[in-house]
């Protein structure tokens, strides 16, 4: 089966599945998840733990022998397998024999990287959402931020005026880890005190970080503002505009042919899941850039992708985030 993070407490306190796959990019929220899963076990006796990393120089053979073997002392186990790419490789048969009768004194937790849809495809998944119980993990929204860290902040006791909040969420977005450990020294700083603005600029440095993914979000969303503070972000760390230049692309042409589409009738849920498109926010926001954006628009911001292109490769006397910000603005306008 498959479980939201926020209903992981609810579903361990019913019992112990024999498999736990963990997923997603966010590292906070996915080592969290995992320790639900860690500690649940624990407290039902599984108590020996062994750890792989699913990469070159795994011998999966020693992984099917552990699953084979007996404990000396009849202690129950857990077997922990980290999967960075999100992919099972060599493992995949021990996983698909392993999940047809899954040994009883053994809990396995599967901890990976965002899994692609051709992975859930695979007959081991498929095992897996019979057996057991996968946790994806999504990065929280930039709508959402200053939701998670304002009860972030309650689950801590701590309590804050809206103008700290606020000036946390733009320093802080985007990094979640750094927001849960700022949220911890402030917690060790003020005791038992309302914090406000002028505790949160002495004590919390600038930490937002962002990626290419979420900066197409947002610039397919039509938010330039945000979309500029990114812009800059992303910029200042050195990062190459090429790798979330192929993203954009993709998507700009994929929102051209929904439209197409769509003005054929077809159902536009069903045209993006045929396109691979299983993310409910990236679905719905390249539906909403459909209804939103006009061809010409589109048409024209793909031009503007290959100035973006050019830039980066050197054949421009412009910097490629340049001509990001003019897309962004853009992509911003309404038709």
């Amino acid at each position: 089966m498959k479980t939201q993070p926020g209903q992981l407490p609810q579903l361990l306190k019913k019992g112990l599945s024999p498999v736990y796959l963990i997923s997603g990019d966010e590292p906070l929220l996915v080592q969290e998840c995992c320790d639900q899963v860690r500690k649940a076990a624990l407290d039902a006796g599984f108590v020996d733990r062994l750890t792989f990393h699913a990469d070159n120089q795994l011998d999966w053979n020693a992984v099917a022998d552990e699953f084979s073997a007996m404990s000396l002392f009849a202690e129950r186990r857990r077997i922990e397998i980290h999967l960075p790419t999100g992919k099972l490789g060599d493992g995949r048969a021990l996983l698909e024999r392993v999940l047809q009768e899954p040994p009883e004194d053994i809990i396995l937790l599967l901890i990976s990287a965002r899994l692609d849809a051709a992975e859930t495809r695979r007959k081991w998944y498929k095992e897996l959402q019979n057996k057991g119980v996968h946790v994806p993990v999504w990065p929280v929204d930039a709508d959402k931020f200053l939701g998670w860290l304002q009860q972030r902040a309650s689950s801590r006791g701590l309590s804050l005026t809206r103008g700290a909040l606020a000036i946390l969420a733009e320093r802080l977005e985007g990094n979640l880890l750094a927001a849960s450990q700022e949220l911890d020294r402030l917690s060790l700083l003020s005791g038992t005190d309302t914090i406000d603005e002028e505790i949160v600029e002495q004590a919390v440095q600038d930490s937002s970080r962002f990626n290419g993914f979420e900066l197409v979000t947002e610039l397919l969303a039509g938010r330039a503002p945000h979309a500029g503070k990114m812009i800059g972000v992303l910029q200042q760390e050195g990062e190459n505009p090429l790798g979330l230049l192929a993203v954009l692309t993709r998507d700009l042409n994929l929102i051209l042919e929904l439209r197409g589409a769509a003005s054929q009738g077809e159902n536009s849920s069903a045209f993006l899941k045929k396109r691979g498109v299983f993310q409910p926010q990236r679905a719905r926001v390249i539906e909403q850039a459909s209804r939103r954006l006009s061809r010409p628009q589109l048409h024209q911001a793909i031009e503007v992708c290959s100035q973006i292109d050019r830039a980066a490769k050197g054949f421009d006397s412009l910097t490629p985030w340049h001509y990001l910000r003019d897309l962004s603005l853009l992509l911003s306008a309404r038709s």
